[in-house]
């Protein structure tokens, strides 16, 4: 197929047109599943010219947008939290009530895989019609053995009912349930690794997530798991610095992380070693709205250490139900204050580099055909439109959706 007339943002930075990488009146060739050739259309080679034609007609041209923090696998809402937090209760105080993640975990333990699947499947619907090819989906409200691996394996069937690739990330260092009250160093011993053992041997992993926070785990906690998880060979990322400073960003930096996320809390030595490590900062504004957060992520000081910056829902039903990725891109915008540029990037070429996914992301050739076609005219409208998406197609693997 030949996508022609399109005004094209390739995400690859072209001199004089900024980080955008726009080319007005382009073109982009595929090949099954992979992009063969992109550029203006006067430099359209002759050999693409004979191709089945799709005419753009000057619709903006983007990367299929990447989510890389959800928990759309879940049973179970928390509306009446919603409510308990209007009224003054704090995250920490529900949380300490027995409420938070541990009340999604008694739903989510209640509910079988094709009952999380079924439940999962609208809101991933939700995030595909704004534009993600690509969505990133934590376990992490099982908190057994059993129960975790049934989260994964609905996150895994995701990819097999819906156009969109899915990566499924193991985080049964998620919360501290009941019976290990006290006893974090057992949890992680008897359910996070035995867990992941599983989850791993059926190919049900891609990455390793865990929680570092004063009502969650600690560095010393996390240190076995991460050490297990990088023995297997699978990448890690880590919640961290939330709603306290607990040193998780350095920690998850010194085993090579592909992200550290929320980060309202981070320090600059947590900034100096994401950015020695290559890090990328997984900005969640949904979570920072919900919450009605007043500390910000060190944006600025990000920005000045050239840490990338992916920005996500972070879907999940307690602190940020959202599932609309440009909803985030504009609550990035306004909130913290990134460029719509940062925003589009950190949904695409940054959001690829949280995953670990070197093949998406970007405009170019031999890269993955995943591609969004937009009633805009400029990219600044993908961040620009409070709640609007203007998506007009996708394009999933070199074909557009049915």
């Amino acid at each position: 197929m030949l996508l022609t007339h399109a005004t094209l943002a390739t995400m690859s930075p072209i001199p004089g047109t900024g980080g955008y990488g726009l080319i007005p009146d382009a073109a982009v060739a595929l090949q099954g599943d992979r992009i063969l050739w992109a550029g203006p259309m006067a430099d359209l080679p002759a050999e693409y010219r004979a191709l089945p034609e799709h005419d753009c007609q000057g619709r903006l041209v983007t990367p299929g947008l990447i989510d890389c923090h959800t928990h759309a696998v879940h049973a179970g809402h928390r509306a009446v939290e919603f409510e308990l937090r209007l009224q003054g209760a704090s995250y920490e105080d529900i949380a300490r009530a027995g409420g938070g993640i541990l009340s999604t975990v008694t739903a989510t333990r209640a509910a079988s895989e094709d009952q999380l699947l079924a439940l999962a499947l609208p809101r991933i619907d939700q995030l595909i019609a704004s534009g993600a090819t690509t969505v990133e989906v934590k376990s992490g409200y099982g908190l057994t053995v059993v129960d975790e691996l049934k989260m994964l394996r609905a996150a895994r069937r995701i990819g097999l009912d819906r156009p969109v690739t899915v990566r499924t990330t193991h985080l049964a260092a998620h919360a501290i349930p009941p019976d290990y009250k006290g006893r974090t160093a057992d949890y992680i011993a008897e359910v996070a690794l035995p867990s992941l053992h599983a989850g791993h041997k059926e190919g049900l992993i891609d990455a390793v997530d865990a929680f570092c926070e004063t009502i969650a785990f600690s560095v010393a906690d996390l240190t076995p798991l991460f050490a297990q998880a990088r023995a297997l060979g699978l990448p890690v990322k880590l919640h961290a610095e939330q709603l306290t400073d607990q040193g998780g960003t350095a920690f998850a930096a010194r085993h090579g992380a592909l992200s550290a996320d929320h980060l309202e809390y981070l320090s600059p030595e947590g900034i100096a070693a994401m950015a020695s490590a290559g890090t990328v900062a997984v900005i969640l504004p949904g979570a920072f709205y919900t919450l009605r957060e007043t500390q910000m992520p060190p944006i600025a000081a990000l920005r000045a250490a050239g840490v990338a910056m992916a920005v996500a829902t972070d879907l999940n039903p307690g602190s940020s139900p959202l599932a609309s990725l440009t909803l985030a891109m504009n609550m990035a915008c306004t909130l913290f204050r990134l460029t719509p540029e940062e925003a589009l990037m950190g949904t695409t070429a940054h959001a690829a580099r949280a995953l670990g996914l070197a093949d998406r992301g970007r405009i170019a050739p031999g890269l993955r055909a995943d591609l969004c076609l937009w009633d805009a005219d400029h990219p600044a409208e993908l961040a620009y439109r409070i709640g609007a998406t203007p998506l007009h197609s996708r394009i999933f693997g070199g074909r557009f959706d049915a």
